[in-house]
């Protein structure tokens, strides 16, 4: 699905976003209702919820309701949102999408709650910059987080495989992933997902080149050969057996659910590592993490630190002093860091990463030490990605079935992905 935010529908739907957002005050006060919109699964749901009800003991006043969607239909949905004036009041936010919201007005800045309703005192200063976008501050992260390789343990240890480990390079998870597919203790049963139109794999594999997504004006970073490079080393594991057929990937729709290590299709997969404790939630099997492989052996890596999502506040919202209070308990309440535990990431918050750790279960520490233990692997977090920067992953996804279904050459899909990427960029 093609997802772009249309200009005319935001300015028809948001010239009067901002002054509407400065009835904030005086609607606290009239009107104690809160609507929120996030991405992802029924535990992050659960957890959500949780909060909430935290949130309405200490405010019995204040009505919540909440609703979420897979990542797929979520942009569609806030977009429609946005545009049609109804807006919810708390949007989660990510990081491809918050530059493009920002400058359309659809956001409210709130630097002006700190450091009063808004209490970030002990946040990273990093992750302060990550949710501000020309000076202003629009997105309180939730979590900090990493890009991450899921490997389903239960899986090697009955292959006699040894897992990959933290030097372990693309070519060698080729042969360790033919490996698996060939030792056939599970039906239809292959080495590793096929990451070929991930975006972050894609983009970690830049950054070990030296390279990158997007360069801080907003321009394409990566040439058609690094495109075509990425495509071909991908068509190569599939005609290794290394990794699921395409046909097996298409069944993929952006949910944990759907993935090929949880559907029994694949030992290895990819995630962000604060989705670790969904797919140990939903899988039998003992999972653990690492980080992605490396272009060759003494390769420093290309991760980053990043904002797991933000919660932002609708510049729209008849009640943006009660959002405002709502997202401070969110991120520093020490009852709702509990309950969120690290399902989005490890908390901002030094307090409340004190508080988590100390009541965290094992499968809860595994993010939080990946994370942790990154070392030279990381490297400084990238600029928001530009407008347009969010069908971008569209567009690599969308060239990387066609090549995998033998529809383009890996030279043909590489000029595909920045042709077309160039375009949207151009189109601001």
């Amino acid at each position: 699905m093609t997802f772009r935010v249309s200009r005319r529908n935001f300015v028809a739907g948001g010239a009067t976003l901002l002054s509407m957002s400065a009835l904030g005050s005086k609607a606290f006060a009239e009107d104690a209702r809160l609507r929120l919109l996030w991405w992802g699964s029924q535990p992050r749901a659960d957890r959500t919820n949780k909060v909430s009800e935290l949130y309405k003991a200490k405010n019995p006043a204040t009505s919540i309701t909440g609703e979420f969607l897979g990542w797929g239909d979520y942009w569609p949905r806030l977009a429609t949102q946005v545009a049609g004036r109804n807006a919810p009041d708390v949007i989660q936010m990510d990081y491809r999408y918050i530059v493009e919201y920002a400058r359309r007005g659809a956001l409210a800045p709130l630097e002006s709650y700190m450091p009063g309703k808004l209490s970030l005192g002990d946040f990273d200063p990093a992750q302060i910059e990550g949710g501000s976008v020309d000076g202003h501050f629009y997105g309180v992260s939730l979590g900090a987080n990493s890009a991450s390789t899921v490997l389903n343990t239960t899986a090697f240890e009955e292959a006699g495989i040894p897992l990959p480990t933290r030097t372990t390079t693309w070519d060698e998870l080729g042969k360790i992933g033919a490996e698996m597919s060939k030792a056939g203790k599970r039906k239809g049963f292959f080495g590793f997902a096929d990451g070929s139109g991930a975006e972050p794999l894609f983009e970690n594999f830049l950054r070990q080149r030296g390279k990158a997504l997007y360069t801080a004006d907003s321009k394409i970073a990566f040439g058609a050969d690094d495109a075509a490079e990425w495509l071909d080393m991908w068509s190569k594991f599939r005609e290794a057996g290394a990794c699921v057929p395409p046909d097996v990937q298409a069944l993929y729709k952006d949910t944990i659910d759907t993935a090929p290590l949880t559907l029994g299709k694949a030992a290895v997969d990819y995630a962000h590592s604060n989705q670790f404790v969904g797919f140990q939630a939903v899988s039998k099997d003992k999972l653990a993490l690492t980080n992605y492989p490396l272009i060759k052996a003494d390769s420093k890596g290309g991760h980053y630190r990043k904002p797991s999502m933000f919660f932002s506040v609708s510049a729209q919202s008849k009640a943006l002093d009660q959002a405002v209070d709502y997202v401070n308990f969110f991120v520093t309440n020490p009852d709702a860091a509990v309950a969120l535990d690290v399902e989005r990431g490890i908390p901002e918050s030094k307090a409340m990463r004190d508080v988590v750790a100390a009541k965290l279960d094992a499968t809860g520490k595994i993010p939080l030490d990946y994370v942790a233990g990154l070392g030279d692997l990381a490297g400084k977090l990238p600029p928001p990605p530009p407008s347009g920067a969010g069908e971008g992953q569209t567009v690599l996804r969308t060239a990387a079935e066609q090549v995998g279904f033998g529809q383009l050459t890996p030279a043909d899909g590489g000029k595909q992905i920045v042709d077309e990427i160039t375009r949207l960029l151009a189109r601001g």
